[in-house]
This record gives C-alpha cells, sequence and structure tokens, in this order.
C-alpha cells in the first residue's frame, strides 16, 4: 500500500464554484487517507509543486473556452519544472451555454501531458456549481486520485 501522500490542490475560482469542487475533492482526499493543502492559484508559486507527491489543477473556463487570467503566471512558471512522471489531475467549472465547454480543463491537461506530468485520471467537469450528486462524485474523483496513485509509483 502506498504511504500517506502529500497532495496539492491550486486552483482558481472567481464565483465560488471551482472552490466548492476542489474542497469537495479534498474531503474525498482526505477520506482516502492522504493529506492535502489547498491554495488559491494567485497565491502559491508553480514551484511549491514539487514540494508534494501529486498535486490537482482546478480552473473555472472563461470566456470562449480560456484558462482565467489567474492562471496565467502560473502555466508560465509550469513551463520551467520538470514534472516528468508526476502525479497529476485537472478539474473545473464551466457553462454549457458557451461553445467549449470546460475548456480550462481541456488545456491545462494537454500543457501537463506535454510536460510529461503523468495524468493519472480523466479531468472533472463541472458545470456551474455541483449538484447534490455531482458533490459525491467531487470526492470521489479525490478518493480515485489518492489510490491511482499506488499505481503510478
Amino acid at each position: 500500500m502506498f504511504e500517506v501522500s502529500k497532495i496539492l490542490i491550486v486552483y482558481a475560482s472567481l464565483t465560488g464554484n471551482t472552490e466548492e469542487i476542489a474542497e469537495l475533492i479534498a474531503e474525498g482526499i482526505q477520506a482516502a487517507g492522504s493529506e492535502v493543502v489547498l491554495k488559491m492559484v494567485d497565491e502559491c508559486s508553480a514551484v511549491e509543486l514539487l514540494k508534494y507527491d501529486a498535486f490537482m489543477l482546478g480552473a473555472y473556463t472563461w470566456g470562449g473556452g480560456e484558462l482565467p487570467d489567474e492562471f496565467l503566471d502560473f502555466v508560465e512558471e509550469l513551463e520551467e519544472l520538470d514534472l516528468q512522471g508526476r502525479p497529476a489531475a485537472v478539474f473545473g467549472s464551466g457553462d454549457t451555454g458557451y461553445p467549449i465547454y470546460c475548456g480550462a480543463v481541456d488545456e491545462l491537461e494537454d500543457r501537463l501531458k506535454a510536460w510529461g506530468a503523468a495524468l493519472v485520471q480523466g479531468g472533472l467537469k463541472i458545470e456551474y456549481g455541483p449538484s447534490q450528486e455531482e458533490k459525491g462524485k467531487c470526492r470521489d474523483f479525490g478518493r480515485t486520485f489518492v489510490q491511482s496513485l499506488d499505481i503510478v509509483t
């Protein structure tokens, strides 16, 4: 069995939806027996990811499917890091009323793959804030992430 992992969740939230998703995922991570730290992206340097066993990134989708402005500097910093084989996952909130639903999740996943991070599960996309059923999905996302760390290491 994998020892207790320390996981960092870095997120951007404009309306509180992505923050709520991050908190629910953190509950799932803790329920699976791992330690978790949540940080807003504008209060975190990308190099902090290297202090943890694994990480998650969460972002709302802005405009026509872009990353929110708060994530732009962080992503530039990420590009400079050695993320080869580092376990990661992505989540976010969006609105199906726009042509690109949760495009920020897709963009972060694409970038992490290109930089060699090990995406251990597909991204979690939630419209607006999570419904009661989706709250369970968020917690499961966190639990599954911890369980997948056995496979990656």
